[in-house]
């Protein structure tokens, strides 16, 4: 499943958490919420970041 969550802060700090993603794609899915936040400050890469996109192997067979 995969979740964006927005934390905020008693002193008005905003962190960006996404779950659930592979690759870039967490940056992409939670692009518009940093521009409507400002400006961002610090930037911590999770391990899901770093693993790469699984491909389902196409198992169509040719009958002759």
């Amino acid at each position: 499943m995969q979740t964006i969550e927005i934390i905020i802060s008693t002193d008005g700090q905003s962190r960006i958490e996404t779950r659930g993603f592979t690759g870039s794609r967490c940056k992409d899915a939670s692009r518009f919420l940093e521009t409507a936040l400002g400006k961002v400050s610090s930037e911590k890469l999770t391990a899901e970041y770093h693993q790469t996109v699984q491909h389902q192997p196409n198992h169509l067979t040719q009958e002759n």
